[in-house]
């Protein structure tokens, strides 16, 4: 297979492009309407059809489906057509920009903002499954939870966020995937270990209270030699020693 042709705007023929690759979902009107038009504008599809070079002189059509639909509805012996390489993650971006694939984003990773713009498509389109759902509550909720570590969409449920199990969760599926981090990418918050509380902390916690002569006095009363030249550290050290 030659690639010499990657990133060039050809004027193939249309025998050259042996499969017209997931088609389009446009009316039938759109299409023949389109067509009508094309041909009494001179017949030149000035919105380039994206391609794939399949093998030598061989294309599979990826993008702009709409436009190669017409194309072949205007019996068009030759198509202007962008080369693109074969790559999967080209095949994906190309239906993205071209708007024939909706993008989604990995909820594991999304920030705020990303959420609510995927929540509110969702909310807001006709017939959806999470029209009751509320928007603010339904974003904070999941943007504060633990998503790193996430695989599904199982712990959603769990937030009271509005989505449940069901169609409620599938409609997630349409914008967001979900991929965990490596756990290295995890970081767990250290949790502190609680003090343990002695009668040697409490005694050291209220001797800290008190002033340098009431430590001094105590260190008289409890004949310790030497009290008179010590700092408040050496008289609270040596009232609880022992």
């Amino acid at each position: 297979m030659s690639l010499s042709n990657v990133g060039n705007l050809m004027c193939l023929y249309r025998s050259e492009i042996i499969n017209p690759g997931k088609g389009t979902d446009a009316p039938e009107f759109f299409i023949k309407a389109a067509a009508k038009q094309l041909m009494a504008s001179g017949g030149r599809n000035w919105v380039p059809v994206i391609v794939k070079e399949i093998a030598v002189d061989k294309y599979e059509v990826i993008g702009n489906s709409f436009v190669y639909a017409i194309a072949e509805e205007a019996d068009l012996e030759r198509v202007w057509c962008i080369v693109t390489d074969a790559s999967e993650q080209t095949f994906k971006v190309t239906r993205i920009l071209s708007g024939e694939s909706i993008p989604k984003i990995n909820l594991s990773t999304a920030t705020k903002n990303e959420i609510k713009a995927a929540l509110q498509y969702l909310i807001e389109k006709p017939n959806s499954e999470l029209k009751t759902v509320k928007l603010a509550i339904a974003t904070n909720r999941i943007n504060e939870a633990a998503r790193k570590s996430w695989k599904n969409f199982e712990q959603i449920p769990k937030l009271r966020c509005g989505i449940t199990k069901g169609k409620k969760l599938d409609a997630l599926k349409e914008v967001f995937d979900v991929i965990p981090q490596p756990e290295s990418e995890i970081i767990t918050p250290e949790v502190s270990k609680p003090e343990i509380i002695t009668p040697k902390v409490i005694k050291l916690k209220n001797l800290n209270s008190l002033t340098v002569p009431k430590l001094k006095e105590m260190a008289k009363e409890q004949g310790f030699p030497g009290y008179n030249r010590m700092r408040k550290s050496e008289l609270i050290a040596l009232l609880t020693a022992g």
